[in-house]
Order: structure tokens, then sequence, then C-alpha cells
């Protein structure tokens, strides 16, 4: 099986759960944070359904440097935002997936900050450290928001307690 196969199941099964959490964030709580050093619930979860666009980053780039390049973050400011752009950045993040070729997803990948190496990586691994971990640390983070807004949990893996 060609490795972006593999990434590509993933994407797609793991894109459920997301959407599905997403759709269940209200916009009237988009301003709501659960402590002061915590993002918004509408930043955190526009950054969970941003995350998607790092698959053009990784995929189509040699690297990053926080240095020099700007990364626009979007903060959507309904639901209906929030989910359209994760439709969006889905559809693309597929898009770039299904054309990467084992040789480009073996190929080495740098985040810095300036002259200051943090990694480097092949892309496969990016993907799956950068993207797929970081996405869900980030999508379990909103659970918790959605947890302590009295908002019901969406099962991700099985049913959650909201829907036994």
């Amino acid at each position: 099986m060609a490795i972006n196969q593999a990434l590509l199941a993933e994407l797609k099964q793991e894109s459920i759960g997301t959407r599905k959490t997403l759709e269940r964030v209200p916009t009237e709580k988009l301003t709501w944070k659960p402590h002061e050093k915590s993002f918004t619930l509408g930043h955190l979860a526009s950054h969970v359904s941003q995350l998607l666009t790092w698959f053009d980053l990784i995929i189509n780039r040699e690297g990053l440097n926080f240095a020099t390049d700007n990364i626009k973050t979007i903060v959507a400011e309904t639901n209906e935002d929030l989910i359209k752009h994760f439709d969006e950045y889905l559809a693309q993040a597929i898009a770039v997936l299904e054309s990467a070729s084992d040789e480009v997803l073996n190929s080495p990948w740098t985040m810095q900050n300036g002259e200051h190496i943090y990694f480097t990586l092949p892309k496969k691994v990016v993907i799956r450290s950068w993207y797929y971990n970081h996405m869900l640390h980030h999508r379990g983070q909103l659970t918790v928001y959605l947890r302590l807004l009295d908002i019901p949990v969406p099962g991700l893996y099985g049913p959650s307690a909201d829907e036994r």
C-alpha cells in the first residue's frame, strides 16, 4: 500500500469525528473560554478546522520558518462558517494527499524559527506527529470545552456518555 493511501484512510476516519465535534460548537458561545490563559471556543474550534491546511504546507513545501513565513489564522464567526471552512479544508487536504507520492512523503521537512531548527523529519512522520497528534490533542480539548458548557459530547471511538 502506498503511504498516502494509509494516511488518507486515517484522515477520512478521523475527519468524521472532528466534523461531529465541530458541528456541536454553538455560535453564541464562540467567545467563551474556560480560563483566562485558554483559547476562546471559537479560536480553538477554528484551529482544529484550519489544521487541515497543514497538508499542503507539509507536502508541497520543504519546511516552515516561523521567522519568515506568515501563517494566516482564521477564526470563524459562526458555526456555519466553521463547518464550511472545515469541509473546504478537508477537500483540499484529501486532494493534496492523494497526489503525494511515496518519494515526496519520504522527503525531509524542517520546522524552524530563524536559524533555530526544531526538527527535520520525513514528511510522512510530520503528518503523523504535527498534524494527526496535534489535531487529536486539540479536538480532545474541544470536547472538554463542550462538556464544560453542558453540550452533549459526540462519540468519537464509540458512544460517549451522552450517547449511550
